[in-house]
């Protein structure tokens, strides 16, 4: 009988706490001892035997060198609130309602070159002659009473943002960590010499965890703690910007970006937004520069005989896992946090030899939103226990190499209830990764393609963590996807046009109006809407949700309504008397609790039926078109319930025998067969005991599992 009770697990260690960490070390099985962001290491530790990971974020910490070098500082377009003119004169502070701790003006004449005063009520750019800078604020002069005006400048950025959060959360004393631009020749030199220096004086370290590399997600804090966060979007390009960095842009692409471009009126380019030709190519442009940069690093790494893993997290801007240049960096791992199952699933497809996972919740007093986390009154296993239910069906479909934890050990003291959950989900997770070792699990002949406006570039995301991306359908069904037994990609519009759809049999469109997901103008194109409709009419399977195909100017409010057999009234049908309906049994296992209203849904004819509905609003509704046919979801909200109506809605689409690769007659259990090795994985993910058939190939297998449990059955197949 194999032993699962070591390998594969990566511990937080802390010096002063030695026995601990060794006594962690071997409760949880962990082959490898890491550093965390404030933590060392001693001797007791590093000699232990263990392999160690060594945690360094590559532009941060280096506070003397940026003190001499201010204009190596990374920075970022900022712009001021608009502003209504009362007086043919105005007078704007451009940090007002920033955190002055965050940002400082960046006022140079280099600069300056780039700042722009608009007046945003007439979408004007004010000439150089109507407006002054001074001592840190801008005059309007002769402005135009009653219009709005409003300042866009470049910002430094003074303090490191993932610095800032661990500082506001932990209670932090220590100095502000300020970051280095990569782009500034002597700040360059300085980092590759500074790894160098670092690598020879430690010779301890057996793997250079680089904390992502250069530019951080966007994350603007607010002066006022009622809006701390101003802005977050965990894949903007907004602080890559720097003059530098848009000379070189200009002299490669032979056009100049302006302020305009980053702030587009005050929106931001934020990635749930279609974005412009400008971005996708400034995108590209950080992308490549980035790969050049860190395979630099990397193979000053490796001449220390050490290896290079990078976090997906943090600074990891320009670092696409999914995008054309990471495998050239060369990488030897992949380290991802991880809430949820699709975050999962993007870790383990990214082209890299050593896929490792960094469970929630962190070792921090204080978790998300401020909970008590390791503090008085917290329950750490609880949020262990919740976050495991969405990874380990992740993990049944597709498994990674290694798992671990991140923070401080020391809070782990007294909670053994934490402590024993940690060991028993490293155990199944040891278990899984054997089984996955023996042979892949049974698929279904089912091929999903999800379609939005990144395409494979953002496979299994959305810009973020689930719970900053839990407003829109799509996170949701990729939540579900993540542990179904079928195979899913990810495709963009002119995937579409170029045969995308050739291979697949159900094409998933969700988002709101306008959006990145749903696709926006993207829809305007007659060779997509003909592409997708030629699909459907062919046999293929369309699922939308919220508000797919969404865009304005043509005869419907849904590209797709003829197909979908639903369009969304913005107003326009006021006169117009609505299809009467009644409700019809659904065909497949339904959670009326799981599916959204979208306002102004209506039928667009007698042949669609209405499966789910609220009041006169259709919530879901199927259809057949030609060959295919096409389901309709006002909304959908993950739990085990939405992903099993959506695998009994993939297999009545597609005509599937779900049972060619387990499947369990109880919508809270869910299931992974490894026809290979003969052993079925049975989750339950509620919190009662139950009994589950699970029909299988050969015939029904009966299995009792424990609230919460997963249980491994050998069956003979």
């Amino acid at each position: 009988m194999k032993d699962y009770a070591a390998g594969g697990f990566t511990l937080p260690g802390e010096a002063g706490y030695e026995q601990l960490t060794l006594e962690m070390a071997k409760k949880w099985g962990a082959d490898v001892i890491r550093d965390s962001d404030g933590t060392k290491l001693s001797p007791e530790i590093t000699e232990a035997g263990y392999r160690i990971y060594s945690t360094i974020c590559i532009i941060r910490e280096h506070n003397e060198f940026a003190r001499s070098h201010p204009d190596a500082q990374q920075q970022t377009f900022l712009f001021s609130e608009p502003q209504t003119a009362l007086s043919e004169t105005l007078v704007i502070h451009p940090l007002d309602g920033y955190f002055d701790e965050q940002f400082e003006i960046n006022d140079s004449a280099e600069a300056m070159a780039y700042w722009q005063v608009w007046d945003r009520t007439e979408n004007r750019i004010l000439s150089d002659k109507e407006w002054e800078y001074a001592d840190g604020r801008v005059t309007v002069n002769h402005c135009t009473l009653y219009h709005r005006y409003s300042v866009s400048f470049l910002a430094w950025r003074i303090w490191e943002e993932i610095n800032m959060y661990n500082h506001t959360t932990n209670h932090w004393q220590s100095e502000h960590l300020r970051q280095l631009d990569p782009r500034h020749p002597e700040a360059w030199k300085y980092l590759q010499d500074w790894l160098r220096n670092w690598c020879e004086h430690n010779p301890d370290t057996n793997v250079v965890r680089l904390t992502s590399l250069f530019y951080n997600f966007v994350w603007i804090f607010g002066s006022d703690m009622r809006r701390r966060t101003r802005f977050v979007d965990w894949a903007s390009y907004d602080f890559t910007v720097s003059p530098a960095a848009l000379k070189a842009f200009e002299q490669e692409y032979g056009y100049a970006l302006t302020a305009e471009d980053f702030i587009n009126k005050g929106r931001l380019q934020a990635t749930h937004r279609p974005p412009t030709a400008r971005k996708r190519d400034y995108m590209d442009f950080t992308q490549r520069f980035v790969a050049e940069k860190a395979r630099a690093l990397v193979d000053i790494i490796h001449s220390f005989g050490k290896e290079a893993y990078v976090f997906y997290d943090d600074s990891w801007v320009g670092m696409e896992p999914n995008g054309p240049y990471f495998a050239s960096v060369g990488f030897d791992g992949l380290i991802k946090c991880v809430f949820s199952g699709f975050e999962c699933r993007l870790c383990a497809g990214a082209e890299v030899p050593v896929h490792e996972l960094r469970f929630h919740p962190y070792l921090f007093p204080v978790g998300l939103g401020g909970l008590p986390t390791f503090s008085e009154g917290g329950h750490p296993e609880e949020d262990a226990e919740a976050y495991w239910l969405h990874v380990r069906r992740a993990l049944a479909r597709q498994c990674v190499d290694r798992i671990g934890l991140g923070g401080y050990l020391h809070l782990t003291i007294g909670q053994e209830a934490f402590n024993d959950t940690i060991e028993g989900m490293a155990k199944d997770f040891r278990k899984l990764k054997d089984l996955h070792s023996q042979g892949a699990p049974a698929e279904l002949p089912v091929t999903v393609a999800v379609l939005h406006t990144w395409g494979a570039l953002r496979s299994w995301t959305l810009s973020g963590h689930f719970h900053e991306t839990d407003w829109n359908p799509l996170i949701h069904i990729n939540e579900a996807l993540a542990g179904l037994p079928v195979r899913v990609k990810f495709i963009h519009f002119e995937d579409v046009k170029n045969g995308a759809l050739k291979d697949t049999d159900v094409l998933i469109n969700a988002g709101k109006a306008g959006d990145a997901w749903s696709g926006g103008d993207a829809w305007k194109s007659p060779e997509v809407v003909s592409e997708v409709t030629r699909f459907v009419a062919e046999g293929g399977c369309l699922i939308g949700v919220g508000e797919p195909s969404a865009t304005e100017g043509g005869d419907s409010r849904f590209a797709l309504a003829y197909v979908l057999g639903v369009d969304q009234d913005d107003g326009s049908f006021a006169c117009h008397a609505p299809w009467e309906f009644a409700e019809e049994k659904a065909p497949f296992y339904t959670a009326k609790e799981c599916v959204g209203k979208t306002e102004g849904i209506r039928v667009t004819g007698p042949d669609t039926q209405v499966l789910l509905a609220c009041g006169n609003t259709p919530l879901m509704t199927l259809r057949s078109f030609g060959k295919g046919k096409a389901v309709y979801l006002g909304g959908f909200a993950y739990a085990p319930e939405a992903a099993r109506m959506l695998l009994e809605m993939l297999l009545f689409l597609t005509g599937t025998d779900g049972s060619t690769a387990g499947l369990t007659d109880q919508p809270l259990a869910e299931c992974a067969w490894y026809p290979e090795s003969g052993t079925l994985v049975v989750m339950n993910n509620s919190s009662e005991p139950l009994d589950v058939n699970v029909t299988m190939p050969s015939g029904m297998t009966q299995v009792h599992i424990d609230a919460g449990e997963m249980r491994f059955v050998c069956v003979k197949e």
